[in-house]
């Protein structure tokens, strides 16, 4: 891992992948853009305070501090739990957060990072965290190390070569495009980039891992989508996680994990 640029993991078969860390100043320009949504908020707010000032002084000023609260709280936890660990900055600079190890990201890591905020703004803008950001391998703010999540960057990528995934076979799924559309939304960002990994390098693993490896991955695809028993009875694990992958990848044009081209992505798996 470089300092500041990629964050490579492995998984226990040998799939491994890769994520280009976000840079300090990208992370600045997302929480700026975030800032000034957060005062806009607060500005529109500003009207309602002010009727209420006219009848409670005190009244007013005790609702300004609980939705500041609130508000500086909420806004990041509840938008990065909804869009998997993005928020309106984030997405206009291309960032997301996620767990440093590669796993699926939890609640309670997005509360943590987000009740740290306070602490990493301190003692005047972002001073802590921002120091503790420049001298972490990671990139990591002390909210990000007690919660264990980096923030990455998050490319979009291209439709992939649907003949790679499926190899010329038919793909019985796509009779159900509300069931696909349904798994789209379902699955974890990282899932589909791994899953395509283990198909490309299916022919490296030893058969007992490349069993257990399908099996996991299709257990996890049955679980946030099922589909009717006709069109995956008969289907083994591996089958089942190519049907899902090209589902995910091909029927939007876009992968569930934003990246570079797919065409360079099998070619980085593959060397």
């Amino acid at each position: 891992m470089d300092r500041f640029n990629t964050l490579r993991l492995r998984t226990p078969e040998g799939i491994a992948f890769s994520h280009t860390l976000a840079s300090p100043v990208a992370r600045l320009f997302a929480l700026a853009i975030d800032l000034l949504i957060l005062a806009a908020l607060l500005n529109m707010l500003g009207l309602v305070w002010t009727v209420i000032y006219i009848f409670s002084p005190s009244l007013s000023e005790f609702l300004q501090s609980v939705t500041v609260f609130v508000l500086l709280t909420f806004y990041f936890a509840v938008l990065e739990l909804w869009w998997r660990g993005q928020t309106p900055g984030k997405y206009a600079m291309g960032l997301r957060v996620m767990d440093q190890h590669g796993l699926r990201l939890r609640f309670s890591q997005i509360v943590a990072r987000n009740l740290l905020r306070y602490a990493d703004m301190l003692p005047v803008l972002y001073t802590v965290g921002g120091l503790t950001a420049l001298l972490t391998p990671l990139g990591q703010r002390l909210g990000d190390l007690v919660a264990g999540t980096v923030v990455v960057r998050d490319r979009r990528r291209r439709e992939p070569d649907v003949n790679q995934i499926m190899g010329g076979k038919y793909n019985s799924f796509r009779q159900y495009p509300h069931l696909e559309a349904r798994l789209r939304q379902r699955a974890d960002p990282e899932i589909p980039e791994l899953a395509l990994a283990a198909i490309l390098r299916r022919e490296d693993m030893e058969p007992e891992s490349r069993r257990r490896l399908f099996a996991e991955f299709a257990d996890y695809f049955r679980t946030i989508t099922e589909f009717p028993d006709d069109v995956t009875l008969g289907l083994t694990d591996e089958q089942y996680v190519r049907n899902s992958v090209d589902s995910i990848f091909n029927a939007t044009g876009r992968a569930a994990v934003s990246g570079e081209p797919v065409s360079a992505t099998i070619a980085r798996i593959r060397s």
